[in-house]
């Protein structure tokens, strides 16, 4: 699945509701909220923390999915197309970092 078709998923999901799209800055606590449990997920699983007896397994896929959809969400409330900005970000990765990093042979 692309990202344009992600997008216009989430719209189409979105967009069935009468409330539609919270505004930007209650998406971007949704976000830091959906990074914070991704962030609790790979300290139990990683991390020096470990999770209570009795406190299930999380899923960290899951977790970066809710991070992808209020990302998505973000980005069609501004009416970005993240397969631009992706290919954008992607170029400015390969420039800046081309002799920075050893190459796999």
């Amino acid at each position: 699945m692309d990202l344009r078709t992600i997008q216009r998923d989430v719209d189409a999901y979105i967009s069935q509701f009468r409330e539609g799209y919270f505004p930007p800055l209650v998406n971007l606590a949704r976000l830091t909220e959906e990074v914070g449990e991704l962030a609790r997920e790979i300290n139990h699983r990683f991390g020096p923390k470990t999770k209570k007896v009795d406190e299930p397994e999380g899923d960290i896929a899951l977790e970066l999915a809710d991070i992808l959809f209020v990302l998505v969400v973000l980005a069609n409330q501004m009416q970005i197309d993240l397969d631009a900005a992706m290919a954008r970000t992607m170029e400015k990765y390969r420039v800046r970092d081309e002799g920075r990093w050893e190459r796999k042979e």
